[in-house]
């Protein structure tokens, strides 16, 4: 079999082309990755992605939100959790009716604090014990960690998912153990 020779700037662009898809490729076999080990539908998990990113752009739709305040959303087979910090009830309140114009919203929980927006140092501890919850809660007998969505604002923990409520009460127990953790939250969605 004859060996093709390719002209170096085909390979070049190829090359380049190829790279320009690699992030997409990674990304969309991680999401296909955690899709597959959620207990919710394939559909309920991308409806969960797309109320984030609706609820993030009807936010940022509005100028003074969008310049004002600090919002995370995080979305649970159509639970809309709002943590973050707004400076006033009026912007918090157009955070909410923002949001709660998302298609496929069932639900919002307000956790939205009056305040100024929280300082970087303040949201690398939460990212922090974010991850060393997310740890411990591998570590647990008979719970299947990936199916807890942990979301961590002000060291304050939110527990998400549909689960078992001995599993609620594993998961739960396991965050209260974190040094650093506030207070725990459990919104899950019990299966039994």
């Amino acid at each position: 079999m004859a060996r093709r020779h390719w002209p170096l700037p085909l390979l070049l662009l190829g090359t380049t082309a190829l790279h320009g898809c690699a992030p997409l490729v990674v990304a969309g076999g991680a999401t296909a990755v955690i899709a597959a080990q959620d207990r919710r539908t394939v559909g309920s998990f991308i409806d969960d992605e797309t109320i984030e990113w609706k609820a993030v752009t009807a936010i940022n739709a509005v100028e003074s939100l969008k310049k004002e305040v600090h919002i995370n959303v995080t979305s649970v087979n159509g639970t809309a959790l709002l943590t973050g910090e707004a400076p006033t009830i009026e912007l918090r309140d157009g955070v909410l009716t923002q949001v709660r114009g998302v298609p496929g919203v069932r639900r919002t929980v307000n956790e939205i604090r009056i305040g100024p927006p929280s300082t970087l140092a303040d949201r690398s501890n939460d990212s922090w014990l974010t991850g060393k919850i997310k740890t411990r809660l591998v570590g647990v007998e008979n719970l299947q960690s990936a199916q807890i969505k942990v979301v961590t604002e002000n060291a304050v923990v939110y527990l998400m998912g549909l689960v078992k409520k001995d599993e609620a009460e594993s998961a739960t127990e396991a965050a209260r153990q974190v040094g650093g953790v506030q207070r725990v939250v459990k919104l899950f969605e019990y299966l039994d």
